[in-house]
């Protein structure tokens, strides 16, 4: 069995006194899509943080190539994971592609520094945003600024993609495309780890899903073990239905809306 290129032991996080993260335990292994899922303040996007570096953990330890994260520096880690946030701030008028050129920064001075021009080029490409190359970031709407954000992880080629609900600010076209390139890197041999509100998203394109719920992992398994109608209901604490697409077999999720329901059902629910 191929080894996991990250493990999370044991990790506990808090934060203004709320315990946020409460003994993760996962493992990450090349050539997969996980996707985290659970509701608001589930902790998604402070395990997201931890694994990327970027919060320390009160107890507990990550493994980045059998290597204690705090133990990689700077660099070495920009090298082999790659991070997008949910807000990408850029406070100066850099244009487009002055983003998308900020992953290859892990590169200068190596020989990988040669390939440039061209890795750019492919991420520009990739995502559709030649055409948003030398515009000011802040003339971008939100989907755009996440499309550059995404171009400037794949620009910066890491063994790791970590990406915090990068097709939020996306529209239906442009979501599929960010995680179709996803799911074409993984199959390459890069690991993606990715937060998603859209359950039926992240149905579609995870090989594992982590289902989060107040600090802890609820579930974790294939998407048709994970989101039942019995866990979403437990951890959203609202009615789901979960059926299958009648052409591609993947999982759809959708909420039950009462006012969409048959008059019967809902005078019996009034009763």
């Amino acid at each position: 069995m191929t080894a996991p290129i990250m493990q999370v032991c044991a990790a506990e996080l808090s934060l203004g006194g709320h315990k946020i993260l409460d003994r993760i335990d996962l493992q990450l292994f090349p050539g997969e899509v996980v996707v985290l899922v659970g509701p608001n303040g589930a902790g998604k996007s402070t395990l997201l943080s931890a694994m990327s570096g970027d919060e320390g953990l009160d107890a507990g330890d990550i493994l980045l190539a059998g290597k204690p994260l705090a133990d990689w520096d700077v660099k070495q880690l920009s090298r082999v994971r790659a991070v997008q946030t949910q807000e990408s701030r850029v406070s100066f008028a850099f244009t487009g592609e002055d983003v998308v050129r900020m992953g290859r920064a892990p590169w200068a001075g190596t020989a990988e520094e040669e390939l440039d021009e061209m890795v750019v080029a492919n991420a520009l490409r990739s995502t559709e945003s030649g055409s948003l190359a030398p515009r000011t970031v802040q003339t971008l709407s939100g989907g755009e600024k996440a499309r550059v954000a995404f171009a400037r992880v794949l620009a910066q080629e890491t063994r790791i993609i970590m990406l915090d609900e990068p097709t939020a600010p996306m529209d239906i076209r442009y979501q599929e495309q960010l995680m179709t390139t996803v799911h074409h890197r993984t199959r390459e041999g890069a690991t993606a780890i990715v937060v998603l509100h859209d359950l039926s998203l992240a149905a579609a394109y995870a090989d594992r899903i982590v289902l989060l719920q107040a600090g802890r992992i609820k579930a974790v398994g294939t998407p048709s073990e994970v989101l039942t109608a019995q866990n979403l209901q437990d951890v959203y604490r609202y009615p789901v239905s979960v059926v299958q697409h009648p052409e591609s077999g993947g999982v759809i999720i959708t909420p039950l809306r009462p006012h969409l329901q048959p008059s019967k059902i809902r005078e019996e629910e009034l009763i």
